[in-house]
């Protein structure tokens, strides 16, 4: 589950802290053709995390095509001001239900979906979280900075947590 003493619990905390604060990350499907492709989406700062995230997006979509033929998906988060990190494995699954889309309805979301919760095609995409690692760095970029100058020097240095997570469904 954990290589730490932390409790899990208190591991998806940290994740979602971390998810949270970063907000867009870039998820990743396969094409057709095997290759890999990656677009930013938002979890929209708001959406409470239990190994899961949700992206609005239009059903039918590329990157849903993509989700419906590779279920297999990867998000990175990165948040470069603080140095965190997050990489999520996981299962994608299209969701049509118009009351889990209402309930999670910002309206900044209109940007991209117009007519709001009534756009035609609005769908939400669910990252069923399997894997989770993240890294937790020096909050400034001159600790980070004196970290890896220590690190090149041979000596030990505070480079922030690193932990991997199996997540629990």
């Amino acid at each position: 589950m954990n290589d730490n003493n932390c409790s899990y619990g208190e591991e998806v905390q940290k994740l979602s802290e971390l998810i949270k604060d970063i907000d867009f990350g870039m998820l990743t499907t396969m094409d057709e053709d095997g290759s890999l492709r990656s677009r930013p989406m938002s979890v929209n700062g708001k959406v409470e995390f239990d190994g899961d995230v949700w992206f609005f997006t239009y059903g039918n979509s590329h990157k849903v095509i993509e989700a419906k033929n590779h279920p297999q998906v990867n998000v990175s988060f990165s948040d470069i001001k603080n140095q965190n990190y997050v990489s999520l494995s996981g299962t994608a699954e299209l969701v049509r239900d118009k009351s889990k889309i209402e309930e999670l309805w910002l309206p900044e979301l209109k940007a991209w979906f117009p007519e709001g919760l009534e756009t035609p095609d609005i769908a939400l995409l669910k990252i069923h979280g399997q894997k989770a690692e993240y890294w937790d760095g020096p909050s400034s970029m001159i600790s980070h900075a004196v970290a890896l100058l220590k690190g090149m020097a041979g000596q030990s240095a505070n480079i922030g947590e690193n932990r991997k997570i199996v997540l629990e469904h």
